[in-house]
């Protein structure tokens, strides 16, 4: 930040005060009501299912929302925080229902922003007295005076928590006022330590990229936009920024092949160069068309490919759906947005057009994104919280949940149950100290591992892939794995015993390599490829503000992907292991755990049960969830499957008359002009004396000339 200058940092030694209640409505999360609402139930063909539907499956939020809504009517102003975008809208619609008046608005990320200023300042004024809110409302917007804040779920984070209760009593002097209610018992247990460690301001590390290459490439291309610029100066104005400070020139040279074309353009047309590298000179310059790409490509956000939502009289955008769930949609369908209910009139290429249809029930949106994930700090929280609370007598337990961890009494009695019920089934919680692997089998017969931990799934996702690595490698079991903040779960359907601790033992000098070798095969690191690439420039979009197809997005990155594995130091693949290792998981945290397996500093309880404990079946709920959609393709068979379906479908596509009538014939002719390698500007006539030398008369047509 100082660049390079000596700094001082500045405690200003206040600290906000907190209101904060953790609250669950029920007597027992066990033995909840016999009605539960599903967001996709089964229903019998020709049954129109409304957005009220519910069905007889167990569930607290029958119980969650009059709880709710009893705190709305008691407060002038509040928000309520969600974890996701499709909560926030189907919690707006229910407790509308429920109040049986519009007592809440739905506020996100995929609605317009004009549509967010409107709820916003509806709230302010009085006009409603309820926002449900994401990540949306945490950050840079004056919310005025806001009474309460309540949170749906932990927030996954000391200093989410924070900001997010923060919103209320925001003026000086004033008190924050939260409440927090979990979900089931888990949750509730992530809730109660975050809400102590709120009162102590105990906030995680806040953890800076190093080196990301693909943003270095994109703001390369916008400095040379306008004016050249010498090597060894672009090297010095780069490391002036905190992330790249300790940027080699090694590496910014190889983000300078990239982009002056190193790599072979006839192979994926996108490697073509951006930039002119005078390797002589020790100077960059922009080629034809860099000033354009950097200005209709800027920013980080990645590109999902969602659908614009514009009102069909041409009266302005009201937000965006995801393109699976454009593609389920018919016309005449009517949807939930901003907890307001919308017809759809016409799906165009680029936009869903609509109009209001007040008073309709409507389906919730759905939108696919990313989870919040614990961090390790937090998990180690959680590890010492468990440990000393069932150290401790009911009576001392429940007070100390009270008045140290801020829960109600039915909250602090269903978190003691809950921890001891796991004691009850394998002799110890997992916790700071403490690792339980617990061993059962299933329905069917096959085996099950748990390895319960409090640490988090940035540490149990590269464990979980090691330990499927190592025993597919050494003992020859094709483990299926998933993991959560709550540990990994193992199915061994081939196994005829469960594998032995030593099998389960990695050593921490040997995480890495066997990390490293999994993840490239992963749909985690596709993702963050095709990220990556187009923050690099390498799928850039065509027209400002036009949708690209996010289906059209994977091709084009598993394209770009097969010709770059040929190439050890290609940016972009670097780019994507390192946020995978540094950014998506944790690693330096499971080699420490690691570690303190070999030096037995943590315990490794082992442990076989009848059925599953408390705290797996949390986590094999998420595994139940992970496989309910799986298809019975062969594991081994899916990848390839895969990639030969989705040419063989584009090679369909691009068949059909319709879409052969859509191409633009300017288009069609600069296309042919590239295959024949006819140059368009100065930069390509030097790109093409370069590769054939001189051209006598004959050899270049009039237009290549006039170029000149």
């Amino acid at each position: 930040v100082a660049g390079g200058r000596p700094i001082e940092l500045v405690d200003a030694g206040t600290r906000k005060e907190l209101d904060l209640e953790v609250v669950v409505p029920v007597e027992d999360l066990r033995e909840l009501g016999a009605s539960r609402e599903l967001s996709q139930p089964v229903v019998p063909d020709g049954v129109e299912m409304t957005s009220g539907y519910e069905s007889t499956a167990r569930s607290i939020w029958p119980s969650i929302y009059p709880a709710l809504l009893e705190l709305v009517r008691g407060h002038r102003s509040t928000i309520v925080f969600v974890n996701n975008r499709r909560l926030a809208e189907r919690l707006a619609v229910r407790l509308n229902e429920l109040a049986e008046a519009e007592v809440a608005r739905a506020h996100h990320g995929s609605l317009a922003r004009e549509q967010r200023i409107v709820i916003e300042e509806d709230l302010k004024a009085g006009r409603i007295p309820c926002l449900v809110a994401t990540s949306s409302l945490e950050l840079g917007i004056d919310m005025g005076a806001v009474d309460l804040v309540i949170q749906v779920e932990s927030p996954k984070s000391v200093a989410r928590g924070l900001q997010r209760v923060g919103r209320a009593g925001h003026e000086l002097g004033s008190t924050s006022k939260g409440r927090i209610f979990p979900k089931f018992r888990a949750d509730l247990l992530e809730s109660a330590v975050v809400a102590r460690a709120m009162r102590g301001g105990e906030i995680e590390e806040t953890k800076i990229p190093r080196n990301p290459l693909d943003v270095l490439a994109q703001q390369i291309v916008a400095i040379v936009a306008e004016d050249e610029i010498e090597v060894a100066e672009l090297h010095r104005l780069v490391r002036g920024a905190y992330p790249f400070a300790d940027l080699s020139l090694q590496q910014l040279e190889n983000v300078l092949d990239m982009l002056a074309g190193r790599y072979p353009s006839d192979e994926f047309a996108e490697l073509r160069p951006r930039i002119v590298w005078d390797r002589t000179a020790g100077v960059i310059r922009g080629r034809t068309g860099a000033r354009r790409l950097a200005v209709t490509n800027a920013g980080t956000i990645p590109d999902r490919g969602l659908f614009g939502v514009h009102l069909v009289d041409g009266g302005g955008r009201v937000g965006e759906l995801d393109e699976e769930m454009v593609y389920e949609a018919r016309q005449g369908q009517t949807f939930m947005l901003g907890a307001s209910t919308w017809r759809i009139e016409e799906i165009t290429r680029d936009r869903v057009l609509v109009s209001p249809a007040p008073g309709v029930p409507g389906a919730v949106p759905f939108w696919k994104g990313e989870g919040v994930g614990r961090p390790f700090e937090l998990g180690e929280k959680i590890g010492r919280a468990s440990r000393e609370l069932v150290g401790r007598s009911d009576a001392k337990a429940l007070a100390h949940l009270g008045e140290e961890y801020h829960l109600d009494p039915k909250a602090a009695q269903n978190l003691l149950t809950f921890l001891r019920e796991q004691v009850a089934a394998t002799g110890v919680v997992p916790s700071d100290r403490a690792i339980v692997v617990e061993r059962f089998r299933d329905e069917i017969g096959d085996w099950r591992v748990c390895i319960l931990t409090p640490f988090g799934g940035r540490v149990h996702a590269p464990w979980g892939m090691a330990l499927a690595a190592r025993l597919r490698d050494s003992v020859g079991l094709d483990a299926q794995s998933i993991w959560s903040d709550d540990g990994i779960a193992l199915h061994l359907p081939e196994a005829d015993a469960p594998p032995s601790l030593a099998d389960l033992l990695i050593a921490p000098d040997e995480i890495e390599e066997l990390v490293v070798g999994e993840v490239g095969q992963t749909a985690l690191f596709g993702a963050r490829f095709r990220e990556n690439a187009a923050r690099a420039l390498l799928i850039p979009r065509r027209r400002p503000g036009q949708r690209t197809p996010l289906w059209q997005q994977r091709l084009k990155a598993q394209n770009l992907l097969q010709v770059a594995r040929k190439y050890g130091s290609f940016p972009i693949v670097l780019e994507t292991y390192r946020e995978c290792l540094q950014d998506v998981f944790d690693l330096p945290a499971l080699k420490t755990i690691l570690k303190g397996l070999q030096t037995r500093e943590l315990d490794l309880v082992e442990v076989e049960t009848a059925s599953a404990s408390p705290f797996a079946s949390s986590l094999l709920f998420d595994y139940v969830a992970t496989y309910m959609y799986e298809d019975d393709t062969p594991p081994a068979e899916r990848r390839a499957q895969a990639l030969s379906l989705d040419r063989d479908l584009l090679r369909e596509l691009l068949g059909q008359e319709e879409l052969r009538e859509l191409i633009d014939p300017d288009a069609l002719a600069d296309v042919e002009a590239q295959l024949r390698g006819d140059p368009r500007d100065p930069d390509e006539i030097h790109d093409v004396l370069r590769r054939r030398g001189d051209l006598r008369p004959g050899e270049y047509d009039e237009a290549q000339a006039a170029i000149l």
